[in-house]
């Protein structure tokens, strides 16, 4: 007998269309999710390029490992955001102020999206200081991450900045030659993530604090821009963003309106009373966070409410999984793990004086507590009462009707995969 005969609902992200998410079971259909996002968005495809997918479209986004696009994707649900910038690909248009270089031309390398509009970044002819392009008076408040595709030319470096490149201001400095982040500025931060084909998205993550202009500059040596450079020496560039957040989220190209907004992704109405069990039972998932960001992000099975509801997540609190449950009681567990930005296989099982949290092979909470759980008919990405969305990128996610033994539970969150899973246990899912 395998762990699956009393499985609820199993998501792998493989199937979607407009407004719907496919899990594989029940085969019935009755576990598919409602998906909405009132914008377009994009993501990263199989063949590990940037592409744009449709409102309402459930993402499946390709991990990227050192610039190498992986087999299975997971599912990419982000808050609402917007991209400040406008000619977000267009660097030879006037939007863009010009310093010390050629007009950016595209010269047929190609972009992180497989088309030919990367911009070259030129030094114009007998300038040594580093040059680029800058937009002036554009500010947002508080914590910022600005960012840009970048790959190395004949020379190593991108600088990107606030008000300035030198020691007095926001600014990072980024090799991209060897892909990692170099000097870094007041109180900047850099990120690079590879992309592939010598292409890096080099992100500043600072607090705003005035308006001044955000610059994309073309250097050769480390924390300078003086003396750093001579006539012709050149970078690429594609794809600039600048968004009111602590960190950045996927590419907004700029829609030739303004300033460009994603609308957020909800993802519920998963399952009925048949594919869960008040009495006893399992929500596991393979979760990781966009970032460590200390807001709630949960999924949970609930009755359509936050009266009755079993879930877990992450929590305001760094670097913390959480489960939670609310019947007639109210509980919660807190657990920290070296890092929610990765992969972590969280269970919790769920049973009137036997409940137990798991997390990657290991039992790190349990309870005697008695509760009584009832109406559970549907499972979401939030508290199951619309708020608290679950903000993060999803491998797996299934529920159990019974509540498993702890070997059960030790190889449920162990496995590699789902479908390693399903080998491994003689299952065979049409």
């Amino acid at each position: 007998m395998s762990i699956y005969d009393n499985a609820g609902v199993a998501l792998i992200p493989s199937g979607t269309k407009a407004s719907k998410l496919y899990s594989v079971l029940p085969a019935n259909g009755d576990g598919d999710f409602t998906h909405s996002r009132g914008s377009t968005a994009t993501r990263v495809n199989k063949d590990g390029l940037i592409e744009t997918v449709a409102t309402n479209v459930p993402r499946l986004d390709y991990p990227l490992i050192d610039g190498v696009v992986q087999d299975c994707p997971a599912l990419l649900l982000e808050p609402i955001r917007t991209n400040y910038l406008e000619r977000t690909e267009e660097f030879d248009n006037a939007y863009w102020s010009k310093s010390r270089i050629e007009t950016p031309s595209k010269d047929g390398v190609v972009d992180p999206t497989g088309g030919l509009d990367a911009y070259t970044l030129e030094m114009s002819t007998g300038q040594t200081n580093g040059g680029g392009v800058y937009r002036a008076g554009i500010s947002v408040s508080g914590s910022n991450s600005f960012s840009v595709f970048a790959k190395k030319g004949n020379i190593d470096y991108l600088v990107l900045g606030d008000g300035g490149l030198d020691s007095s201001k926001n600014a990072v400095y980024f090799n991209l030659s060897t892909g990692i982040v170099g000097t870094e500025y007041q109180n900047a931060v850099g990120e690079m993530q590879d992309f592939g084909n010598g292409w890096y998205r080099c992100t500043m993550k600072y607090t705003e604090t005035s308006s001044n202009a955000k610059f994309i500059y073309v250097t050769n040596v480390n924390g300078q821009t003086a003396n750093s450079v001579t006539g012709g020496d050149y970078i690429y560039i594609w794809g600039a963003q600048y968004e009111q957040a602590s960190y950045p989220t996927s590419y907004i190209p700029w829609d030739g309106s303004g300033t460009t907004t994603r609308s957020a992704d909800v993802c519920n109405g998963s399952g009925t009373s048949a594919e869960f069990n008040d009495s006893e039972g399992v929500l596991f998932a393979e979760i990781s966070a966009l970032a460590d960001d200390l807001t709630f992000r949960t999924i949970a099975i609930s009755n359509g409410g936050t009266g009755q509801n079993i879930g877990l997540g992450f929590r305001t609190s760094s670097n913390v999984v959480y489960t939670f449950l609310k019947s007639d009681i109210n509980s919660s567990t807190n657990v920290t793990v070296s890092n929610i930005a990765q992969y972590n296989k969280v269970a919790v099982k769920y049973k009137s004086g036997d409940f137990a949290m798991w997390i990657n092979g290991i039992e790190v909470y349990t309870s005697s507590t008695t509760f009584i759980l009832s109406g559970l008919n549907e499972l979401s990405f939030d508290n199951g009462g619309g708020t608290a969305d679950f903000y993060g990128k999803t491998k797996q996610l299934m529920t159990f009707k019974t509540a498993l033994n702890d070997s059960e539970l030790e190889t449920l969150t162990s496995w590699d995969s789902f479908n390693a899973m399903a080998t491994g246990q003689l299952y065979t899912i049409e």
